[in-house]
């Protein structure tokens, strides 16, 4: 066969990504007749940020008091700080009991209380106006999830699913998405695919950042792929920072922002490296309770690390060595046998939290049926932007996976009908070229790998939670160096298992998602949300759009766009 050419595969749908949202999509899809290719760069239904997910999921069912989508619209709204996209929210928040009831029928086994009758158990999140968010168990809503939706796909003849598969470039003719090109990375095989309908699932890009709650494969390659190929971004700007991930010591198999609800819930202590609380220093003393707000929380570890009063890792400590051990036991339940397996004892010990990435608000600019501006381009879960806008609602993440990848899969296939197969063999060329030039490099020059660890650091001290004008430019300066040295990158020449290969792919998509975060993170003067900037202080109503961004061989082009409200 052509190393040049590779295999070439047709499908009426396919999905980049095959996480929660991707594999909904599928699953979808398949069910309105539509064959499938469900790929992912790692493990298909293993990867992604959903299986790491062990909290909650926000939809109005009404189980544990009374409750209407409604009001769960209303609470996003609120939180999104006047930048949400009230139509696309307003799907998100109807259709989510569904899809609630259609996870339980799959047999994922949500929480019950039997207190009351046999209902399912909704607990309280922050900004939720009511008990409204369902889980499975303390540490298995994502695994659970990800498992129930898995056993769905297999039952499904017309879902192809490929893994390992690095999407480098989605082919478009004439203004329409006709398939992809990718690398399989354990042969260096380049893989040529027809399709109909194209969907990005490929999640958030929090793991740009070098203090993060994502999985590895979570660098933006969505919202790159987009991109590169004329679809709109939206908000890219909105990064959400969690205040207390943890940090040290090392914590294996669990969730690195799980310490939020145990310290709402006991008033676990924040000390800096000098043992002594500090959030009364910014505004907020806590007396013993979880009272202060995320933002403020965020904000007071950073300076005081800033201020060398960091715990030895560089974050501040958190403290539940005050509450008595069966108050420990009854509140975190299995979850202390899990943390002595590591050697964390809770009773004789404090943990280290900093502020990481965890989610983003922005993404791929969609239409109420989930399309981009590129006809037959779609995008689901985290991939799509606006539903959330300055800021998500705790609990809204899963349950847009769930939402938006039905949704969109139900589209894709209905875009796909009638279509004859796309014949993308000329036009994919110029992508197939690239993967052969990329591997074909050898020399002394910058190492991707290194550099997307440097690209990382950039990014969270200079567009991490708090940023200034300054700390912007001198970012995007350094992305834009980066990129002038992009294609003189070595790879090593080898054509299998070439992981620094993939690594240059990888910082391809970084570096094209970064200038955009940093140019709209420049752009916007006030601080909104999870947007924050130390040099213009406060919300600015004249500020009260989104930021659209589209790239064409000029480069970036920023505009403002109404945001979209419910009549």
């Amino acid at each position: 066969m052509d190393q040049n050419v590779g295999q070439y595969l047709e499908t009426d749908v396919l999905i980049i990504g095959a996480g929660g949202a991707g594999m909904y999509g599928a699953i979808s899809a398949a069910k309105a007749g539509a064959n499938v290719i469900l790929l992912d760069k790692s493990i298909v239904g293993r990867s992604g940020a959903t299986i790491m997910a062990q909290m909650t999921v926000a939809a109005a069912i009404g189980e544990e008091e009374p409750d209407d989508w409604r009001f769960h619209l209303k609470d996003t709204i609120t939180a999104g700080r006047g930048l949400v996209d009230e139509p696309l929210a307003q799907i998100l928040c109807e259709m989510a009991p569904a899809r609630i009831w259609e996870m339980e029928d799959w047999g994922i086994g949500w929480a019950r209380s039997v207190a009351g009758g046999n209902h399912i158990t909704q607990a309280h999140a922050p900004g939720h106006d009511r008990n409204r968010c369902v889980y499975v168990d303390f540490l298995s809503t994502g695994p659970a999830s990800s498992r129930t939706l898995r056993n769905q796909v297999r039952k499904y003849d017309n879902i192809r699913r490929i893994s390992d598969l690095t999407v480098t470039d989605i082919v478009v003719e004439d203004g329409k998405a006709v398939g992809a090109v990718a690398l399989h990375l354990e042969s260096g095989e380049p893989v040529t695919i027809a399709a109909k309908a194209t969907i990005i699932a490929t999640g958030g890009l929090t793991s740009m950042y070098n203090r993060n709650s994502a999985s590895a494969n979570m660098g933006g390659d969505g919202f790159a792929l987009g991109l590169r190929a004329g679809a709109e971004l939206i908000d890219m700007e909105f990064v959400q920072f969690f205040p207390i991930g943890h940090l040290a010591p090392r914590l294996i198999g669990m969730d690195p922002i799980m310490w939020d609800p145990f310290r709402y819930k006991l008033g676990g202590r924040l000390l800096n490296g000098d043992m002594e609380e500090f959030t009364q220093n910014y505004g907020t003393a806590e007396d013993g309770k979880y009272v202060v707000t995320r933002d403020m929380a965020t904000y007071a570890i950073v300076k005081e690390v800033e201020a060398g009063r960091g715990s030895p890792h560089g974050g501040a400590w958190l403290s539940f060595e005050h509450i008595p051990k069966p108050d420990l036991r009854a509140a975190f339940g299995p979850v202390i046998d899990r943390l002595a397996k590591v050697g964390i004892d809770l009773t004789k010990m404090a943990i280290e939290v900093y502020p990481i990435a965890h989610y983003h608000m922005g993404g791929l600019r969609v239409n109420d049926s989930l399309t981009t501006n590129v006809s037959n381009l779609f995008a689901a879960g985290e991939a799509v932007g606006g539903a959330n806008g300055a800021n998500r609602l705790s609990g809204n993440a899963i349950t847009e996976a769930f939402v938006f990848g039905e949704l969109a899969g139900r589209g894709a296939a209905e875009a796909a009908k009638g279509q004859t197969m796309p014949d993308i063999h000329d036009s994919a060329r110029p992508y197939l070229e690239i993967i052969t030039n990329a591997g074909a490099r050898t020399g002394d020059g910058p190492n991707p790998t290194s550099a997307i660890t440097e690209l990382q650091k950039l990014l969270q001290q200079d567009v991490g939670p708090f940023r200034t004008g300054e700390g912007l430019q001198r970012a995007v300066a350094a992305i834009s160096e980066m990129q002038a040295e992009l294609p003189h990158m070595p790879t090593g020449g080898a054509i299998a298992f070439n992981q620094q290969l993939g690594d240059w792919f990888g910082l391809r998509n970084m570096l094209a998602v970064a200038e955009t975060i940093a140019t709209a993170a420049l752009a916007r003067t006030e601080s909104r949300g999870a947007h924050q900037r130390e040099d213009f202080p406060g919300l600015d109503e004249a500020w009260s759009y989104n930021q659209v961004i589209r790239a064409d061989g000029d480069g970036l082009h920023i505009s403002r766009g109404e945001v979209r409200q419910l009549s």
